[in-house]
């Protein structure tokens, strides 16, 4: 079946995202999984089984919205689209979801500690805070119904003893959160070396959020302003 320009395009960007993850240590093996509304009612998924540093565009998923495989698609999804899919259900403005284990944000959710600290204005206007959802076993719907409570406020998760979820209104955005959490994290990590970070008072962080809000005009949810 011929393939439109948009979908070999973003065919394309699942493999280059895939590659900047495995470049970065954000996962070993066949570790994580990526995903992008093709549009209403199919998406493109990365394969089950093989290193996201090494994916062709041949080898992306074509799903429906209830994670099968579309006629004649012969690559199988990872089983942990289900964890996707809820993202996709509980936040229509979202086309795209990265799952990944990136060490300092791993060793933060292994841990119990979740990302709080207000130390960095990038982390601060980007994610706010990141909290933990409670561990589910993966591929089963346990891994999903755990993000549940966290979807509407939040862009990235740590996941309890797994690893860390972002999503956003398309792939580079849903991507770097995922740097910028994992970015986060070591920098709280590396900074709890020196006695802990200088944190900022809450008119710095309202500064930030006023920016957030005004300037950069940013795509997402964020818990400094839809918890309010």
């Amino acid at each position: 079946m011929a393939r439109s320009n948009d979908e070999q395009t973003l065919r394309e960007q699942i493999c280059d995202v895939g590659k900047r993850l495995y470049q970065r240590e954000m996962g070993a093996a066949n570790d994580g999984n990526i995903s992008v509304r093709l549009d209403d009612e199919r998406l493109l998924c990365s394969p089950t089984a093989v290193s996201k540093g090494f994916m062709t565009p041949e080898m992306i998923c074509v799903i429906d919205n209830d994670g099968e495989p579309v006629a004649g698609e012969t690559n199988r999804p990872s089983s942990e689209i289900k964890m996707h899919l809820h993202v996709y259900r509980h936040r229509p403005d979202v086309n795209a979801v990265v799952h990944a284990h990136p060490l300092y944000a791993t060793v933060h959710a292994i841990c119990g500690k979740p990302l709080t600290q207000q130390v960095m204005p990038e982390s601060t206007i980007l994610l706010g805070e990141v909290p933990i959802a409670p561990y589910g076993t993966p591929s089963t719907m346990d891994l999903p119904n755990s993000t549940t409570a966290y979807l509407a406020r939040y862009d990235a998760l740590l996941l309890e003893n797994h690893g860390a979820l972002s999503y956003g209104a398309d792939l580079n955005n849903a991507h770097f959160k995922m740097e910028a959490l994992d970015y986060y994290a070591k920098v709280v990590y590396l900074a709890s070396q020196y006695g802990g970070a200088q944190e900022f008072s809450q008119a710095e962080v309202d500064k930030l959020i006023e920016l957030r809000r005004t300037r950069f005009k940013l795509p997402g949810r964020h818990p400094f302003v839809d918890g309010e």
